[in-house]
């Protein structure tokens, strides 16, 4: 029988995370993949644990999936709350129930410290991606997401 268990991630994945967003990426029409940006921003959740959390699912040691949590605060909701930002699994591991089981275990931790609201942006024409989101419990905001890009400039520190 597999091993399976969901973990916090470790700076030993950074590679395997960063492959895992190169999958990811590749499939959403917003964005690209760049092993550069990806493993600069994973090392950016690392460095400062209260930024967010990347928990990942090991299937016998080796890594099938992981979900990227961002932290911040609503004055709506008056608390802390949670950006889901990145979840996926490798291709190959797909429709075996990894990626509930990972969402599962975002949604009690978000419970466990008592966060009052996960938000998640997923790709329009991607139906398959919203109905596993609905059978999870989240639903259609009227709100619409907006963005500006901004020019990356060199930042060898925390903006704040």
């Amino acid at each position: 029988m597999d091993n399976v268990v969901v973990q916090p991630a470790v700076l030993e994945d950074l590679d395997e995370l960063s492959s895992l967003l190169g999958e990811l990426f590749s499939e959403e029409s917003d964005f690209r993949p760049d092993r550069d940006k990806q493993l600069r921003g994973l090392r950016l959740i690392f460095e400062q644990p209260n930024r967010g959390r990347v928990f990942v699912l090991r299937r016998d040691h080796s890594i099938v999936g992981m979900i990227n949590l961002l932290f911040t605060i609503s004055t709506a909701e008056g608390g802390f709350v949670i950006l889901l930002e990145d979840l996926v699994v490798h291709k190959e591991y797909r429709g075996e129930g990894y990626g509930s089981m990972l969402l599962d275990y975002a949604i009690e931790f978000a419970r466990q410290k008592n966060f009052r609201r996960i938000t998640l942006l997923t790709d329009r024409p991607e139906l398959r991606s919203q109905n596993f989101f609905r059978k999870h419990g989240f639903y259609e905001s009227p709100m619409l997401p907006m963005r500006l890009l901004l020019a990356p400039q060199e930042q060898t520190r925390d903006p704040l």
